[in-house]
C-alpha cells in the first residue's frame, strides 16, 4: 500500500450540510426509517449529509438522538482509515480489471463480529488474509493476470434485513431484527436489539485495529511466495480429494522455480509485499457520513471508512438516501444487481453515480443464484454495451444461493456457489465481455456453515462449528477449492 497522505482537512474544510466538513454541525436532521420521497435530486446540492433529505431504508431509528449526535461528532474527529492515494490506485486497478487485464478477488466475513474479534484476536484476520493470498496465487497462475485483492473487512459490521422484526427459533416472541454488531446485538433480548450509537465507536476501533494488522501483514515481510504456496501444497496433499489439484499445484511449483532460475528473486520486496484493500456495504449512513473527508489535494470527498464500498440490492433505489450519499464520494462503487434490477433502474443508477463514465468507478456485482445467471446477466450486459458504459463485472455467488437446512441452519451449497461462478464465466465468454472478478463470503477459519466441497460437509455437520450470526460462509478448505476450480476452468477456456 502507498504511504499515508496528509491531504485531508478537518475543521477547515468547505461548509457542507450546515457545518464545515470535519467540524461542528450547526443544524441537524435526525433520520427516521422509511421516510417518504419529497426531494428532487436535480435541485439538491450534494453534501456528505444531503442523503438526509431523501427517503431512506435499512437505517435504524435511534431512540437516543442526543447520544447519536455525540457519537457522530466523535467519529468526525478521528483520522481516516484509508487515504485518497490508495483509493485512486484501487480505482485504476479496477479499470484494468474491467478491460480484462486484472481480476478481482473480494472476500471476507458476511458481517464482522465483536465476539469473534475478542475470541480470536488477530488470528481470524490473519487467517482470512492468508487465505485470500493463497487463493490469489492459484488464480493468478490460471488466469495469467494480476489479481486485485479486496477484503470484506474493517467496516463490514451492518447488514440489511428483509424484515424489521424476527422471531427466535420455536418461540412466539418477536423482537427487532439483528442488524449487525455496529447497530445492535445478536442476543435475543429486547435490550440487545435496541440500536445503540456507541456500537459505531466500537466498530470503528475494531476496524482501526483490523486495518493496521492488514497493513502490517501486507507490507511487513509476512508474505513469502514459497511459504504461501507450501500451504497450498499441504491443502492438496492433505486429503485424497485434494489430489485432484496435485498436477496443477506442481505446475505452480515449477513456475516459481523457473522464476528463480531466470534470476527473478522470489524473496524480493516486490514479491514479499501485497497490495490489499478493504471494502464493505455502505449501509449505516450516519457512520459513513461521519467518516467522509474532503481532500484538498484532489478537491474531492472520500468515504474514508473503506477503499471500496457497495450499494446493496435492498438500498439501490435511484431516489433513495444511499444512492444520494454514494453519488458524491470519489471512491469506486459497487452496485449489487439482483434479479429485480430493471434496465431503466440500472441506467438511472449509472447516470446518477457515474455521469462521466469514469473507468474504475462502477463495479456491477451480479447476484442472482445458480441456474438463473443466463436469465438476467445477458440483459444487463446488452444494456451496458448499448450505452457504451465502462463497468467491471463481478460475480457474487453467495447471496442468491442461501437456503434453509433441514437441520435448522441457514446454509449454502458449495455446488451451487461453483455453478453460479461457472455460469457467470460462460455468459461473458458467449457475449465477448470480461468476467472481472468474484465476490465471496468466506473465512480463514474451518467453520461448518456451508455444505458440500471436497470435505463433504453435510447438513448434519453444520452444528459442529457454526459461528456466523448472519449468513453462512465458505470455510478455508471450500474457498481454496473454489479458487483452484476457477483457475482450472479458466486455464481450459484459454486452451479452447
Amino acid at each position: 500500500m502507498e504511504p499515508f497522505e496528509l491531504g485531508f482537512v478537518g475543521g477547515s474544510g468547505p461548509v457542507v450540510g450546515g457545518r464545515r466538513s470535519g467540524g461542528v454541525r450547526t443544524c441537524r436532521n435526525v433520520v427516521a426509517p422509511e421516510q417518504p420521497a419529497s426531494v428532487d435530486r436535480k435541485n439538491l446540492e450534494w453534501t456528505p449529509g444531503s442523503w438526509r433529505e431523501m427517503p431512506v431504508r435499512q437505517v435504524p431509528d435511534y431512540p437516543d438522538k442526543e447520544k447519536l449526535e455525540d457519537v457522530e461528532e466523535q467519529i468526525r474527529r478521528v483520522l481516516p482509515l484509508v487515504f485518497s492515494g490508495e483509493v485512486e490506485r484501487l480505482k485504476s486497478q479496477l479499470a484494468k480489471a474491467a478491460a480484462g487485464k486484472h481480476f478481482v478477488l473480494q472476500g471476507g466475513d458476511c458481517a464482522e463480529s465483536f465476539e469473534e474479534f475478542e475470541k480470536y484476536g488477530g488470528d481470524n484476520i490473519r487467517d482470512t488474509f492468508t487465505l485470500l493470498i493463497q487463493m490469489s496465487i492459484a488464480m493468478m497462475y490460471g488466469l495469467k493476470k494480476p489479481v486485485v485483492k479486496i477484503g470484506r473487512m474493517a467496516g463490514q459490521f451492518a447488514k440489511p434485513r428483509s424484515s424489521p422484526m424476527e422471531k427466535a427459533k420455536n418461540q412466539e416472541l418477536e423482537l427487532p431484527s439483528y442488524r449487525g454488531d455496529m447497530i445492535n446485538g445478536p442476543e435475543f433480548t429486547l435490550e440487545a436489539r435496541v440500536p445503540d450509537p456507541d456500537r459505531m465507536i466500537r466498530a470503528l476501533n475494531q476496524s482501526t485495529a483490523t486495518i493496521n494488522l492488514l497493513r502490517a501483514l501486507a507490507s511487513g515481510g509476512y508474505l513469502d511466495l514459497h511459504k504461501v504456496h507450501d500451504i497450498n501444497l499441504q491443502f492438496v496433499n492433505g486429503t485424497p480429494q485434494g489430489q485432484q489439484f496435485l498436477d496443477y499445484a506442481n505446475n505452480i511449483t515449477n513456475a516459481i522455480a523457473f522464476m528463480g532460475s531466470c534470476g527473478l528473486p522470489t524473496d524480493s520486496p516486490d514479491v514479499r509485499q501485497a497490495e490489499f484493500y478493504v471494502s464493505h456495504e455502505a449501509l449505516l449512513l450516519p457512520y459513513e457520513e461521519a467518516m467522509t473527508r474532503y481532500d484538498k489535494n484532489t478537491g474531492k470527498h472520500y468515504a474514508t471508512s473503506g477503499h471500496f464500498i457497495w450499494l446493496g440490492d435492498r438500498t439501490r433505489q435511484p431516489n433513495g438516501a444511499h444512492v444520494e450519499f454514494l453519488r458524491g464520494i470519489a471512491n469506486p462503487i459497487g452496485i449489487k444487481c439482483g434479479p429485480t434490477l430493471s434496465r431503466d433502474d440500472l441506467l438511472e443508477l449509472l447516470e446518477i453515480l457515474d455521469p462521466n463514465n469514469e473507468p474504475g468507478r462502477i463495479t456491477l456485482i451480479n447476484r442472482v443464484g445458480a441456474g438463473k445467471v443466463w436469465d438476467h446477466l445477458p440483459r444487463h450486459i446488452e444494456t451496458i454495451k448499448e450505452e457504451g458504459r465502462n463497468v467491471l463485472w463481478v460475480c457474487d455467488a453467495m447471496h442468491g444461493n442461501t437456503e434453509s437446512s433441514p437441520s435448522g441452519y441457514k446454509t449454502r451449497r458449495f455446488e451451487n456457489v461453483l455453478s453460479e461462478v461457472k455460469e457467470f464465466f460462460e455468459v461473458h465468454k458467449a457475449m465477448g465481455t470480461y468476467p472481472g472478478g468474484i465476490h465471496l463470503e468466506m473465512t480463514g477459519q474451518n467453520v461448518t456453515e456451508c455444505v458440500g466441497g471436497m470435505m463433504e460437509l453435510d447438513h448434519e455437520d453444520l452444528f459442529q462449528r457454526y459461528e456466523s450470526q448472519c449468513d453462512p460462509r465458505l470455510n478455508a478448505s471450500q474457498a481454496l477449492e473454489l479458487a483452484f476450480l476457477v483457475s482450472e476452468m479458466m486455464t481450459k477456456q484459454e486452451r479452447q
